[in-house]
């Protein structure tokens, strides 16, 4: 990930929650209580809110296999049975979970973001304003004649001319 978050798992959470914080300027917790409020008002509070809370449900679901693979560990001998090897690769998919949840949060965070420059940012604000740029598309079939329609040939038949 990155050198402000390699202090451990829990400091993740912490460290984007803080950027949150600082980003919109106010606590998580108000910054929470106006996006339930007003969830349209600013899309980009709505969306790194949801996607602190995403980040929150895959830290807790990571500290569960985490103390369920250790439970099992502490009654085991040296050998590693296959019940424990499927708990290590909870544990192993649970954190690549949470740390894709928290590139995305600090991908929204970052103001020179992808997301934020260029033709798809323009895009996709054209997008959430409503703004159209051009007519609408037709959802009415077009006209159809069988007259015009050429026959098609048959397999094994020739084509007569």
């Amino acid at each position: 990930m990155s050198e402000d978050m390699s202090d451990g798992p829990n400091d993740i959470v912490a460290v984007l929650t803080d950027r949150i914080e600082a980003h919109f300027g106010m606590s998580l917790d108000l910054l929470r209580k106006a996006v339930a409020a007003r969830p349209t008002a600013y899309p980009s509070a709505t969306e790194a809110v949801t996607w602190h809370g995403r980040l929150v449900e895959s830290q807790a679901d990571l500290d569960r296999a985490e103390d369920a693979l250790l439970a099992v560990l502490d009654t085991q001998p040296s050998e590693i049975d296959d019940p424990a090897l499927a708990l290590a690769y909870q544990v192993d998919a649970a954190v690549q979970i949470r740390d894709g949840r928290a590139m995305v949060l600090r991908l929204l965070l970052d103001p020179d973001g992808p997301q934020k420059q260029g033709i798809a940012a323009q895009r996709l604000a054209r997008l959430t304003r409503g703004d159209r740029t051009g007519p609408a598309v037709s959802t009415s079939a077009p006209p159809h004649s069988t007259a015009s329609v050429p026959s098609l040939p048959v397999a094994g038949r020739s084509v007569r001319r």
